[in-house]
C-alpha cells in the first residue's frame, strides 16, 4: 500500500495486488496524476472515490473511469465525462490475492463508503469518520444519528477483525486509528443527540450551513449543523 498526499493534505491510498491497482482517491490540484500514478504501479489501475467531495474527487479527470456509490452523484463536478460505475454495500474489488471490500458508511455525504482489505485488518476511511473531527454540516444534510449508525457499524467491523483505518487527511495524524477513536466519535455523537455534549461553540470557517457549530470531548470533535440535528423529543 502507498501513501500519497497532496499539496491540501488530501491523501490518496494505492493499493496493488498480483492483478490490478486500486487508487482511492484522486485529491485535488495534482496536474497529471494518472502519469505519476503509471510511475509507482505497471498494473491496471481501478479508481475509487470513497465520496464526492472535490478534495477527494478532483482529479477524476486525469481518469476515464471511475467507482463510486451512487448516492454522491449530486456532488459529482459535472464537467467529468468518463464513465461511472457505481458499487454498493459488499462490493468486492479483486486485484488478485487482495480483495478490497465496499462498505456504505453515510454521514459525512450520503455516499461515503470505506474500502475493507478482511485480509490485512485494514480499512481506508475517507472522510467517513473524520481526522480528528468530521464535517457533518456540509449539505445534503444527513441526521446525527445516521453518522452514529455507521460509527457503530464500523465497531462492529473492527470487532471482527479491522484493527487499523486510515483517514483521508493522513497528513494530520500520521497513523491509523484504532477501534476507540471510532467509539469516542460514536459516543459523541449520541451526546449530541441527546443534548449531553459539552458545549458546542461557533465553527471557523461558515461552510455548508449559517451557523456551524462544533463539540469536542477527548480525541472526537464532530461540526454540525445545530438547525438539523433530529433530536430524539424529550
Amino acid at each position: 500500500m502507498f501513501i500519497l498526499e497532496g499539496s491540501d493534505n488530501t491523501t490518496m491510498y494505492l493499493v496493488e495486488g498480483t492483478e490490478k491497482a486500486l487508487l482511492i482517491d484522486t485529491g485535488t490540484r495534482i496536474k497529471n496524476l494518472d502519469t505519476f500514478v503509471s510511475q509507482i504501479t505497471k498494473k491496471p489501475v481501478m479508481v475509487v472515490i470513497t465520496h464526492a467531495h472535490g478534495d477527494h474527487a478532483g482529479n477524476i479527470k486525469y481518469f476515464p473511469e471511475i467507482w463510486m456509490h451512487p448516492a454522491d452523484t449530486v456532488l459529482l463536478p459535472k464537467e467529468y465525462k468518463g464513465k461511472i460505475n457505481f458499487v454498493n454495500e459488499g462490493d468486492i474489488f479483486d486485484l488478485g490475492e487482495i480483495q478490497i471490500e465496499v462498505s456504505h458508511m453515510p454521514g459525512h455525504t450520503p455516499g461515503s463508503i470505506v474500502l475493507l482489505d478482511r485480509k490485512a485488518g485494514v480499512c481506508y476511511s475517507g472522510d467517513a469518520f473524520g481526522a480528528n473531527h468530521v464535517w457533518l454540516q456540509l449539505k445534503p444534510l444527513s441526521p446525527m444519528q445516521t453518522y452514529v449508525n455507521s460509527c457503530q457499524k464500523m465497531e462492529k467491523l473492527m470487532d471482527g477483525g479491522i484493527t487499523k483505518v486510515y483517514c483521508g487527511h493522513y497528513v494530520y495524524v500520521k497513523k491509523p486509528y484504532d477501534k476507540s477513536y471510532i467509539t469516542a466519535m460514536r459516543e459523541l455523537g449520541e451526546d449530541i443527540i441527546n443534548n449531553t455534549a459539552p458545549e458546542a461553540k461557533p465553527y471557523s470557517p461558515k461552510r455548508g450551513c449559517a451557523n456551524p457549530m462544533f463539540v469536542t470531548n477527548g480525541p472526537a470533535t464532530i461540526v454540525f449543523d445545530p438547525d438539523h440535528l433530529n433530536r430524539k423529543k424529550e
